[in-house]
Formats: structure tokens, sequence, C-alpha cells
């Protein structure tokens, strides 16, 4: 049964407040982590330390990134003008463009959720769709819904076609600054790079190994991490997607196109909470350190948001059935068009 939308957001809405100082805080430990794992990658001389080092790099990117995302609503800060500036820095380890990502992510992704051809994250092809594609992108598509596959999605799909100077396919609307924020990625891409090569040579190591360890194996880890989490928060064997426009409206007042996913011992804060995703999608501008307690009061009410907790059962289930999707019967299918799950939607008048 669907939920009154507006009374839910009525219940969430003493979350919404901004706390410049609590804000702040939590940027700086973030930028600072990210410093760090940067020097200790320069720094230690162990191999596997550098490895981890650049495990960690690529998580502090991601929790920069959740920043900058609730900067880009205009949730992180009280004042507009603090996020667009705070949220163009964070933004820049995950070499995100920012208004590129505010354009698409506040207006398709959140305006037209789990609507095809509106919403372009983790659509769901059809079997007929599928079949048309040549054969080497059915592979791919086969690979980026294995499970392993979820950092190439990210990469390919989401930062390379629509991020980095997307031509007017991918992203039919044209300001100029698209072009100057994708330059700005550039430019500290290339800063980056650089710093990693010059601190190689000053300490007499292989610069290869720096290139990996500063910026693959971190770019690497946070694509894996964000893949994933698109991926889990709008992809279940129970949740639907639509391409009738209509049916997609009849949804719309209540949570059921997100999962709530669960952590233990509320570990959610270590990616800064952004899978506390019904509360988000109810109101954009709840700051992500007041999305655990408006979460708690979302689930306190009857929504139709399903939720799960985070281990293997939830992978397994996902992966297992979540390949294509029958639009017409609403039902989750294989890559052979075979049924995976049980109809995800049900039309009031059927």
């Amino acid at each position: 049964m669907s939920s009154n939308r507006a009374s839910l957001r009525r219940s969430v809405r003493p979350f919404r407040s901004s706390a410049d100082v609590r804000a702040a805080l939590i940027c700086s430990a973030d930028l600072l982590l990210f410093v760090v794992s940067m020097v200790a990658v320069v720094m230690v001389s162990s191999t596997a330390m550098k490895l981890l080092a650049a495990a960690i790099a690529g998580l502090a990117i991601a929790r920069l990134f959740v920043i900058g995302h609730d900067a880009c609503h205009q949730a992180f800060f009280s004042n507009r003008t603090a996020n667009r500036i705070v949220g163009k820095l964070v933004f820049l380890p995950s070499l995100t463009p920012f208004s590129l990502w505010e354009a698409g992510h506040n207006v398709s992704h959140h305006v037209y959720t789990n609507l095809k051809t509106h919403d372009f994250v983790w659509t769901p092809l059809s079997l007929e769709e599928y079949k048309a594609l040549p054969v080497w992108r059915q592979r791919l598509e086969r690979f980026y819904r294995s499970g392993y596959g979820f950092w190439a999605y990210y990469g390919i799909e989401i930062w390379w076609r629509k991020m980095m100077f997307p031509n007017a396919g991918e992203v039919p609307l044209r300001r100029p600054a698209f072009f100057s924020d994708s330059l700005l990625v550039c430019a500290f891409t290339l800063f980056w790079l650089a710093g990693l090569a010059a601190a190689a040579y000053g300490t007499g190591q292989s610069v290869l190994l720096m290139l990996v360890c500063g910026f693959v194996l971190p770019q690497l880890v946070w694509q894996l991490l964000m893949g994933a989490v698109i991926y889990f928060q709008h992809t279940h064997p129970t949740i639907a997607w639509f391409d009738n426009t209509e049916e997609w409206e009849t949804t719309r007042e209540g949570l059921s196109g997100t999962m709530l996913v669960s952590f233990p011992k509320r570990l959610g804060w270590i990616v800064n909470n952004i899978m506390e995703h019904p509360a988000h999608h109810l109101d954009v501008r709840i700051p992500l350190y007041q999305l655990e307690e408006a979460q708690q009061a979302l689930n306190a009410q009857q929504t139709d948001a399903p939720s799960r907790a985070f281990g293997w059962k939830l992978i397994s289930a996902c992966v297992r059935c979540c390949k294509l999707y029958d639009y017409a019967e609403h039902r989750w299918t294989d890559f052979d068009g075979n049924f995976t799950s049980e109809r995800t939607y049900h039309s009031e008048t059927a």
C-alpha cells in the first residue's frame, strides 16, 4: 500500500537543518584522511602498506563524495555559496564535475526515480534490448551485473559517458559550467599524477608503483564502492522499474523504488550514511549527519520502502535475480528471459 508522502516528509522535516560547525568538522576530518593516506602511499616502504593506504584513500574519496553529494543538494552547509565551493573541492578526488553531477543526479535521478529513459542509473534492459546489442556489449552488460563489475559500470556508464565532457547525445543540455568543471577535474588529475611522479623521483621509488597505489587503486576502490552503492539503492527482486509514465506516476506517493540497506553495529557511518536512502529520497535537504536519525523516525512509520540487512544473502539475491527486466510483466529475469522474481508492481486496474 502506498504511503502518504506528504505526511512522511513532515515526519522527517525536523532533521533537515544544517549545522555548519559539525559539517566543517566532518569535511575537515575526511579531507585529512585523504591527505594522510596519500602521504602514507609516498612515505611507507612496504608495498603491502602502500596497498592498504591506497584502499583507505579510496574510502576517503567515497566519504568526500558523499559530502559533495549533500552540498550539491544544498544540504551540507546552510550557506549556498559554501555548498558550491566546498562541493566542487571535495568532488575533485573522485574526479567528479560538480555541475554535471548536479544536473544528472538532482534532476534526472531524483525527479524520475526508476523511470526508464529518464533515470539513467542502473536502469535494467529488457530482453529485446539486450538481444539487440552487439555481442561485446552483451558481455559487458553481463559483467556489470555479475557482482564483479560494479566499478566498471560506474567508471564507464556514469563517469566516462556522462561526467567528462559528455556529448549532446548523453547530456542534451549544454552549459558553460559543464565544460569548465570537466576542465577543472582534468587539471586536478594532472596535478595529482605529476605530484605522485615527482614524489617517486624524489624518494627513489618506482614511478609505476607510485601511480598505481596513489591514483589507480584509490580510483578503483572508489568506483567499486560507488557502483555498488547506487546498485543496491535501487536494485532488488522486489523493486519495480517502469517504462510507462502513467504506471510510474501511481508509485510516486511512496518509497517503493528505494532500498534501505542496514549495516551491523551501525557501520553505515563508514560511508557517511549514504545507504539511509529512503529518508534521503523523501527529503534531499537532510544532511548526512542527520540521516540516521531521520531514517529511524521514518522506520517507525508504515512505508513501502523495502529494507534488508547488508550481507551475502542480499548480494546473492540481487546479483542472481536482477539481470534484465520485463516491463510488461513487471518481473526481473535472467539473460535468457526466464523470470527470477515475483511481480514487482500490481496495477490497481488489473
